[in-house]
């Protein structure tokens, strides 16, 4: 019998009892359909660090002011305004390794240009800003010493404030109103994450005396935040040390007093999550692997009671010169048919139900034909090695007692 024939004559089995097969492939069907959903969700939600960490920017340190008390109580970071723009005179003076940096005020306000309006962040900031984030232009150009220095009335769009204020227009050299100070626009960003588009960004010192300095409090020389571009990752650390060390020395914090800011590193904390997502989802994978495990315990089980079902085909079989090994072929080709089918509407399951998540949840997959083509290679050696025995256990079958079988 040759493995073509082999097939056919599993094909011929399988069909005679549909429910009974489809029951039997079940548990490779939800193995497989578990190990690509959790691949595919895997895969998305380490794609969406990934860019979250090439939106923050290569060898970024963010400084954040410390935490303001409310007697006892202890309130979140950054209610207390600790940095100022001096700060960052001296971190860029006494530290080699930064390249750039940048402090920012943020808050929201609404966007008029004409009919059209659009509420979002207006983020008072530098040019050494897009720097450090290495944020490129779709047109116009940044922000000019002059302008920084004189708190002017421009301002640069985000991608998607751009988009809903404009259209397909141009915007460049047109103006628009927030807090009905007019702004000319001399840039718009180049489209990154939908939350890093939605921002408008004028000069820091605008933002202090027309938008957010009065609104809450802030004197002309504090920053939300600072963000800090270091020469290359390998100074990461020291860069931190060093500037943990610098401020807490120019905020005048007496050894054993906790530090009134915080100094992070984004990419470390991301990679960090992205191992975690790993590790998760290595553990779900377990998890389907051994409902694979039991689907295949299932064929085995159900192929003995289709050997016991047919022993007096078996023994026609052998009778009209049927090898063992052809038996041993016919039944583990039943095996690997159940299998292959139960693979294929696994791998087409576990997609529909990737992409229903993404849809009604909102999060990002991204289906990996290499993790597809494992689960279902997996799927083949679960059928093969279950199946063996039930083919062996055919196969050595005395032909005799077989045709005496009822």
């Amino acid at each position: 019998m040759t493995l073509l024939q082999a097939l056919e004559v599993a094909l011929r089995a399988l069909r005679v009892s549909l429910l009974r097969s489809f029951l039997t492939a079940l548990g490779i069907i939800i193995g497989v359909s578990s190990i690509v959903t959790v691949l595919a969700i895997g895969k998305g939600a380490q794609r969406q660090l990934a860019e979250q960490i090439r939106s923050v920017g290569a060898n970024v340190l963010v400084i954040s002011p410390g935490a303001a008390r409310d007697g006892a109580v202890r309130l979140k970071a950054g209610t207390r305004l600790t940095l100022t723009e001096s700060d960052i005179v001296a971190i860029l003076e006494q530290i080699p390794v930064i390249r750039a940096a940048a402090g920012s005020l943020a808050g929201t306000a609404q966007i008029v240009r004409g009919s059209k309006n659009w509420n979002t962040t207006v983020n008072g900031t530098t040019s050494h800003h897009f720097l450090v984030r290495d944020w490129e232009l779709a047109g116009g150009r940044f922000f000019s010493y002059a302008e920084e220095a004189g708190g002017a009335k421009v301002a640069i769009l985000g991608a998607t404030v751009a988009r809903e204020l404009f259209g397909h227009e141009d915007p460049i050299g047109a103006q628009i109103r927030i807090k009905n100070t007019p702004l000319e626009i001399v840039g718009v960003l180049d489209r990154k994450s939908p939350d890093q588009d939605d921002v408008v960004f004028v000069p820091l010192l605008t933002a202090k005396l027309r938008f957010l300095g009065s609104a809450s409090g802030t004197n002309r020389d504090t920053v939300a935040y600072v963000i800090a571009k270091v020469e290359s990752e390998y100074a990461m650390s020291d860069a931190k040390s060093e500037i943990e060390a610098l401020l807490r020395q120019r905020h005048r914090i007496p050894p054993g007093r906790e530090d009134d800011f915080t100094v992070l590193d984004p990419a470390a904390a991301m990679q960090a999550q992205q191992g975690a997502i790993r590790t998760v989802a290595l553990l779900l994978i377990a998890i389907a692997s051994v409902t694979l495990i039991v689907g295949g315990i299932s064929i085995m089980n159900i192929m003995i009671v289709s050997i016991t079902e047919r022993t007096r085909e078996i023994g026609i079989r052998r009778a009209l010169g049927g090898r063992m090994r052809d038996i041993r072929l016919q039944f583990l080709c039943e095996a690997l048919v159940l299998c292959l089918a139960g693979g294929a509407l696994g791998v087409a399951s576990g997609i529909g139900l990737s992409l229903t998540v993404a849809r009604w949840a909102g999060w990002l997959t991204a289906i990996d034909m290499q993790a597809v083509g494992l689960a279902v290679a997996f799927s083949v050696a679960t059928g093969l090695i279950f199946g063996f025995y039930p083919a062996y256990r055919a196969s050595k079958l005395n032909p005799i007692d077989a045709l005496r079988a009822e």
